[in-house]
C-alpha cells in the first residue's frame, strides 16, 4: 500500500502547503483520497506529483472540519463518478474555541455523490470506516475548545461527526485518523492497528510531562506511526525522542505500508 501525501503543514520537496490534510493512497487494487485539505491545494500538487486524481475509486472525509473538507467541491469536480463516504453529522456546524466558523460548505450537502454514513460501513473487503462513537472516551481528548451547534446552541464537540478507515490485509490493520480528536490513545487503544497514520492533534500541548504520557504510552502499543498536520512539529520532535517508531510525513512524501 502506497501513500503520498497531497497536502500537509509542512513540505518535504518545495510543494506549496497550507494548515490542511490530503493524502491519496494505492492499494494496488483499488485507489483512494483521504481528506481533501482546506482549498484546491491538493489537486494542484497531485499534478505536480503525477497523480491523477480521476483514478480514485473513492475518498474518505475524515470530519466535518474546513481543513480536511475544503477541497471536497474541488474533488467532487475531477473525478465524476467516486462516491465521498462521510460521516452523516460532517455537515453539522463546527467553530473553533472563538467561535469562528470551521465547518464545511453546507451548499454540498445535497450532493448525491456523498454517502452518509452512520456506525459503521464496509466498503470493500476489509477496507471499513467506523464512527467516533465507537471509540470510548478515557481521559483528556483532543477538543481544546472546539465547539457544535446543537439543539440550537453553541456547545462542546463530541466529534461524533468523526470517522476512522480500518484496513485489514495480509493479516495486518492500517488505521487512518484525520485529527483524531476522540483522543489518539483511546483510538490506538480502541483499534491495536500494526500502522496509524494521521494527525494526534497535540499541538497545542507544551511540550513536557504531559506529552512523555502520550509517547509511553504509544510506543508500548507497538504500532508503527506516521504523524502530521495536527499533531505539531515541536510536539512530534520532543515525541520522538521518547519513541522508536514515529514519522513524520509532509507534503511530497511517499510511504509504503
Amino acid at each position: 500500500m502506497k501513500i503520498t501525501v497531497l497536502t500537509e503543514n509542512t513540505s518535504a520537496c518545495r510543494l506549496p502547503v497550507e494548515h490542511g490534510l490530503s493524502l491519496f493512497v494505492d492499494m494496488g487494487d483499488r485507489r483512494f483520497l483521504f481528506d481533501m485539505g482546506q482549498t484546491a491545494l491538493f489537486a494542484e500538487n497531485a499534478r505536480a506529483l503525477g497523480i491523477d486524481l480521476g483514478t480514485a475509486d473513492f475518498a474518505v472525509l475524515s470530519h466535518g472540519h474546513y481543513d480536511h473538507g475544503g477541497g471536497l467541491a474541488t474533488f467532487l469536480a475531477l473525478n465524476d463518478r467516486a462516491p465521498v463516504y462521510m460521516s452523516r453529522r460532517a455537515f453539522e456546524p463546527h467553530y473553533n474555541a472563538s467561535d469562528a466558523y470551521i465547518g464545511l460548505d453546507g451548499g454540498l450537502k445535497g450532493s448525491p455523490r456523498l454517502v452518509y454514513v452512520d456506525d459503521s460501513l464496509e466498503i470493500a473487503p476489509g477496507v471499513t470506516l467506523i464512527n467516533a462513537g465507537q471509540v470510548p472516551l478515557v481521559g483528556d481528548f483532543g477538543a481544546f475548545g472546539l465547539k457544535v451547534f446543537r439543539q440550537g446552541r453553541l456547545q462542546p464537540d463530541d466529534f461524533l461527526h468523526e470517522q476512522y478507515l480500518l484496513i485489514e490485509r495480509d493479516g495486518r490493520r492500517v488505521l487512518f485518523s484525520g485529527c483524531s480528536h476522540r483522543g489518539i490513545l483511546n483510538i490506538a487503544r480502541r483499534f491495536r492497528p500494526d500502522v496509524l497514520i494521521g494527525g494526534f492533534h497535540l499541538f497545542k500541548l507544551p511540550v513536557g510531562e504531559a506529552l512523555d504520557g502520550y509517547a509511553d504510552a504509544l510506543e508500548a502499543a507497538k504500532a508503527t506511526y506516521y504523524t502530521c498536520h495536527c499533531t505539531g512539529t515541536e510536539q512530534y520532535e520532543y515525541m520522538k525522542r521518547r519513541m522508536t517508531r514515529l514519522h513524520y510525513i509532509s507534503a511530497g512524501d511517499t510511504v509504503e505500508v
